[in-house]
């Protein structure tokens, strides 16, 4: 039986992912599809009379012309609401610890699963009152999803009236909790605990906030020279090895936010397995719990239909937008967008689009552009006044580490912040391996670090990057000449050079006291080595030799101030720039 939008055809073209349907007429583009006996998940893509072209988001193998494709009347939908936290779903949405359940480990064709699951009940807490009047945003009531986390059951964009019906209780996603009815008179709108919302639409907002408050990620080369916004973007390209799934699985567990939604797109199946291992042995650094309680894992991996990593970003980013509209930050991880423009690629080739740079289509700048343009920091629907925001952060990986190929450039012109990974670092142990000199940040958020954090926050970090800047010269001289052959100033700045790189800049995450540093830390760290400069840099203006001050034992204790506890970073490493100050000034007037 075929519903009254629905439009039933016949495959007369079948090219990988990329099938043909006749019979389409009256079909709209962007409908999701069910293709062949089997019913595989597709979406029209182009229309020509009554001809429908779709890209098919399973294993096509086993069709044959002739087969039937019905169009369901409606775009790809993310189904949203409680149970979203701590699941791992495939691209499509679907839930795989069910698909599992129902057929083992391997995804059958057309597999028909909800992303929520219909049997789990909610207790559902009213928040309003029968008689309000509501408005799109408004929180209804509220479900306790984890220990941690109230989840807010919202009025949906585009209803408003007043509420004629709200109950108390225990309820599953599918069952109806309240009634509003709406002006215009017709029957009234049943808000249940899920809703559903198509993927490539972007969820609506009153307002769209400057990015002026820093994430906190407790990386401190990215927080000290390179931050990001909340609601900011970030790409972090590098070549094979250089860490790229690595930093976002450290941005992952310690970034401060409340949602992590973590997108495999195309990546190696035992890299999605790792985070599932270990996210729930793991627990958040901000409330306590299992890591794996505030995030939500889309795979999509390698061995997965390629057409199906288009889709997958867009369902995590739908599933992010949620979470915002609710007043929280959330985290959008992407590894890596590169697959993600691959897939592209492949399905503009079958349709025999004109080719781009590389092959890649012609749209892909475009495309990019509005996936990171979803990012933001907004003022959320309803009356009561809510903030929340989503920061996107993609992978690139650049075939052999080139950055000037179209996927790494087409990133840079639409975000923020640029992570760049360096294979030498990589090779030499360096993490992160982000390089100093070709990495960048657009986002002004010194003067929030020099409120909160420290007054001299910019001025340290400038002078750092300088000092760094200096090193990086005086290395191509010392290729050339050698390091004897440097006067005794510039053999400083390459030892405080020295100094930023290892005993700041490199980060151990395996170390707990190491793993996240937080901005009083970086500071105190940044000024210990700082005081340390400037001591050195006046005992050799008064011609003390370099070889009596580079040996002194504090130099020790500077390299172990990574490894101090949070609780007692600042009162220690506090005490160590005093007696480094003491040390150099005592040595000072002691020798002149």
């Amino acid at each position: 039986m075929v519903a009254a939008n629905e439009k039933i055809g016949r495959l007369c073209r079948i090219v990988g992912p990329v099938v043909v349907v006749e019979g389409m007429g009256g079909a709209r583009i962007g409908d999701v599809a069910r293709v062949g006996e089997s019913r595989l998940i597709a979406e029209i893509i182009r229309l020509e009379g009554d001809q429908a072209t779709l890209q098919v988001y399973e294993d096509t193998v086993g069709l044959r012309v002739g087969e039937p494709a019905i169009s369901t009347g409606e775009p790809l939908m993310a189904e949203l609401g409680p149970g979203l936290l701590a699941g791992i779903f495939d691209g499509l949405g679907r839930s795989l610890p069910e698909i599992q359940r129902q057929a083992g480990h391997f995804i059958p064709k057309g597999a028909m699963v909800p992303t929520l699951r219909r049997d789990t009940r909610w207790e559902f807490a009213p928040a309003v009152k029968e008689g309000e009047e509501v408005a799109p945003g408004d929180v209804l009531g509220t479900v306790a999803e984890t220990t941690h986390l109230t989840h807010k059951v919202l009025v949906p964009p585009g209803v408003q009236g007043i509420v004629a019906e709200i109950r108390q209780g225990v309820f599953t996603v599918e069952e109806t909790v309240a009634r509003i009815v709406t002006k215009d008179g017709h029957d009234p709108v049943a808000i249940r605990l899920m809703q559903r919302w198509p993927v490539r639409q972007g969820r609506p907002c009153l307002q769209k906030l400057s990015p002026s408050t820093p994430l906190i990620t407790g990386q401190r080369v990215i927080d000290t020279f390179f931050p990001i916004a909340k609601g900011g973007t970030a790409v972090i390209p590098g070549g094979f090895g250089t860490g790229k799934t690595v930093m976002e699985q450290a941005l992952a567990k310690r970034t401060e936010v409340q949602i992590v939604v973590y997108v495999g797109c195309g990546e190696r199946g035992n890299e999605m397995t790792e985070v599932l291992a270990e996210f729930p042995c793991l627990v958040d650094p901000y409330a306590g719990v299992p890591l794996m309680d505030r995030t939500i894992l889309i795979a999509n991996t390698s061995n997965m239909p390629v057409a199906a990593r288009e889709a997958s970003i867009y369902t995590g980013l739908s599933i992010a937008e949620y979470y915002r509209d609710m007043g929280f930050d959330v985290a959008l991880l992407a590894d890596s967008t590169s697959r993600w423009g691959e897939a592209l690629r492949e399905v503009a080739g079958r349709l025999e689009e004109m080719p781009g740079e590389e092959g890649y289509p012609a749209y892909l700048g475009s495309r990019l552009a509005g996936f990171y343009e979803r990012a933001g920091r907004v003022v959320c629907l309803g009356k009561k006044r809510r903030q929340g925001s989503v920061t996107i952060i993609g992978a690139v990986s650049p075939p052999g580490g080139d950055f000037s190929e179209p996927m790494t450039q087409s990133s840079l012109r639409a975000a923020g912040t640029f992570w760049a990974l360096d294979v030498g670092l990589a090779r030499r142990r360096h993490f992160h391996a982000i390089h100093w000199m070709t990495s960048y940040s657009l986002y002004d958020v010194g003067h929030w670090f020099e409120t909160e954090v420290a007054p001299d926050w910019q001025a340290q970090a400038r002078l750092a990057m300088s000092l760094l800047q200096k090193e990086e010269e005086l290395f191509e001289i010392v290729q050339l000449v050698g390091s004897e052959a440097l006067p005794d100033a510039e053999k400083a700045m390459l030892q405080v050079g020295r100094l930023l790189r290892e005993d700041f800049l490199q980060q151990s995450a395996f170390d707990p006291a190491d793993a996240f540093c937080f901005p009083p830390k970086q500071a105190w760290m940044l000024r210990a080595i700082l005081t340390y400069y400037h001591g050195l840099m006046d005992a050799l203006g008064k011609g003390i030799p370099l070889s009596e001050v580079a040996s002194l034992p504090i130099l020790g204790e500077i390299a172990r101030m990574k490894e101090i506890r949070r609780e007692n970073a600042e009162r220690e490493i506090a005490a160590l720039v005093n007696r480094c100050f003491e040390t150099l000034k005592a040595k000072t007037v002691m020798e002149s």
